[in-house]
């Protein structure tokens, strides 16, 4: 007797949905949408913001542990938090230029859909 069965763990040909770029608008933006569009671009500056704020309470904690005398072994952990204070930065900025770039995009596909149907 030949036994088949297909796995739930053996599935092919997935396309994942990626951050933003799968999405292609088939209509023109509307006012609904564009006002979307704008909430989640303020976010992403509320969002980029916090990054920077995370960022530099890590480099002002840096500072304070650096500066402590009695504990030698404290110089180790303000470079880590000096390191991750630089990761954090470079990773919110990395996020927030993504999600404008997609942002954008999508803005400006759906324009030129608009412009092309009105000719």
């Amino acid at each position: 007797m030949k036994r088949t069965s297909k796995s739930p763990l053996k599935i092919k040909n997935i396309k994942l949905l990626r951050f933003g770029r799968d999405f292609e608008p088939d209509q023109k933006v509307i006012l609904r949408d564009y006002l979307a569009i704008e909430r989640t671009r303020l976010a992403n500056e509320r969002t980029l913001l916090s990054y920077i704020r995370s960022s530099l309470y890590l480099l002002l904690g840096a500072i304070a542990l650096y500066q402590l005398k009695e504990f030698a072994n404290f110089k180790y952990l303000a470079l880590t938090a000096i390191i991750f204070s630089v990761v954090f930065f470079i990773i919110g900025v990395y996020r927030f230029t993504l999600l404008k770039k997609s942002l954008k995009r999508v803005y400006y596909k759906s324009e030129e859909k608009q412009e092309d149907n009105d000719q």
